[in-house]
């Protein structure tokens, strides 16, 4: 058995992983990293970024077919699946070396395995050539999530597709069938649309994209509509059977039984936390019935010198919530002062058509929470820099407390949001007001204006838009 004595052991190089190892070396620490995949995780590998690069050639494709209004006609589009797919894997390999690089140039020991911890302070990882013993002071947990099998539907990734294996088709589906009507779901979905499959949405509930501001789902559900994607809510998806080149898919929807004849499913109900087979119990800490582990500002678990951090350590479960947590950790074990993730808000973004970009509070949790809130809201219809996109749909929200003016949160649906909610994430943790954000020069034609105009909205004042003048003017 092998033997490696280190400061710091992070277990995972996901973006929670790898930006936490990084961190503590910027800061003087000794670090290993394990990983039992490859480096990147699940985001790098099969997951944000991929899926995004497919998600862009899909917009594309269907951008070039339908340029027709700006006097670009182009007969057709050929897809070419394997190609698609290889330049796909090709960003995700630029990444993850990327990582590797960064890994080599600040002395980060990479040990490829499975990593399980023996007693405080020792872990063990089971790798290719035989196990190796790991002492450490301080140990990152960073193990991410892996999705959620739906009952009657085991990911074989031939018949019934994990997101990891819609990111890798060999072929367009004819009739696509999305269990679950969450962002990942219809992300893919709209993709695989573009690509020229039908495609069918079954989702428990009653409405799709649970937790996203109702608004804003509307003009993403009539987008589905308008493309063709047939969405049944309260529907359950109960089993198959193979029969031929047809899956003969059994629904309950609303109660009545129903078959569905399709040749792919993809089933994204959701995630489940990587917390078990980590030996835990041999350190004294359980995770919570969902297989989340309980941590405080600075990600410290109940057990001393121990962290977790990323979809571990609780909702939301993003990328980018897991790198702030990750600094936060490493910073904490370094001993910085103030070290601790304290975010005045996560934004969301999804990668619909059109995308979904929210971060803070939606007026109805602003008014649970005991605030007096007023919004403001500004349609893309109006902006210029939209017409010339030839993407129109959506809006900006602005929510801001009455009396002070401090935004609380924006919420946004329509072209490109999910770049122009950096502006509302920082005007969130500067405390900003309406003022600000109305009184910021937004360089003309481009799509921040919205912002600025939906701040202004708020009061009645928005020049591109009427407002009647019963909605208030700005003492």
């Amino acid at each position: 058995m092998g033997e490696r004595i280190v400061e710091v052991v992070v277990i995972g190089a996901g973006p929670g992983g790898y930006v936490a190892a990084i961190r503590a070396a910027q800061l003087g620490k000794k670090v290993l990293v394990v990983e039992k995949e490859a480096l990147g995780g699940v985001c790098l590998n099969v997951g944000c970024i991929p899926s995004k690069a497919m998600i862009a050639a899909g917009n594309l494709k269907h951008r070039i077919e339908n340029a027709g209004s700006m006097g670009l006609h182009v007969s057709k589009v050929e897809v070419r699946v394997d190609e698609l797919v290889k330049w796909k894997a090709g960003i995700v390999k630029k990444l993850t070396g990327g990582i590797g690089a960064l890994f080599k140039n600040h002395r980060i020991e990479h040990l490829s395995g499975v990593a399980r911890f023996k007693t405080p302070g020792q872990i063990e990882v089971q790798g290719k050539e035989g196990t190796t013993l790991v002492r450490y002071q301080d140990a990152v947990i960073a193990t991410g999530s892996r999705p959620i099998e739906v009952p009657g539907f085991p990911f074989d990734e031939k018949h019934v597709w994990s997101s990891t294996g819609a990111l890798e088709p060999d072929r367009i589906p004819r009739h696509l069938l999305v269990i679950g009507g969450g962002y990942i779901g219809l992300e893919l979905g709209f993709f695989y649309r573009k690509l020229g499959s039908e495609v069918t949405v079954v989702e428990m509930l009653d409405t799709i994209l649970v937790g996203q501001d109702p608004e804003l789902v509307e003009v993403v559900a009539r987008s589905l509509r308008k493309r063709g994607v047939k969405v049944h809510q309260r529907t359950k998806a109960i089993g198959y059977d193979v029969k031929g080149s047809f899956l003969v898919v059994r629904l309950e929807r609303e109660g009545r039984p129903e078959t569905l004849d399709v040749d792919q499913i993809l089933s994204c109900v959701g995630r489940r936390p990587n917390s078990d087979g980590l030996g835990l119990e041999n350190i004294g800490l359980e995770p919570d019935g969902k297989g989340f582990l309980e941590v405080d500002s600075q990600r410290r678990t109940k057990v001393a010198h121990v962290y977790a951090i990323g979809d571990v350590a609780g909702q939301p479960m993003l990328a980018h919530k897991a790198s702030h947590e990750g600094t936060a950790a490493a910073q904490a074990i370094a001993g910085v002062r103030g070290a601790a993730f304290d975010p005045v808000g996560v934004p969301a973004v999804i990668f619909t058509d059109p995308e979904i970009a929210s971060v803070g509070l939606t007026e109805a949790e602003a008014r649970s929470r005991g605030f007096d809130p007023v919004v403001g809201k500004f349609p893309f219809a109006a902006s210029g820099r939209a017409m010339t996109l030839g993407d129109t749909d959506g809006f900006a929200k602005v929510v801001a407390e009455k009396t002070t003016g401090v935004v609380l949160g924006v919420h946004l649906v329509g072209p490109e949001v999910t770049e122009l909610i950096a502006e509302a994430g920082l005007a969130l943790e500067m405390g900003a007001t309406l003022e600000d954000l109305s009184s910021t020069i937004h360089a003309h034609p481009t799509l921040p204006e919205t912002l600025m105009e939906a701040a202004e909205a708020v009061h009645g004042l928005s020049v591109h838009v009427y407002q009647p003048r019963a909605a208030g003017k700005r003492s």
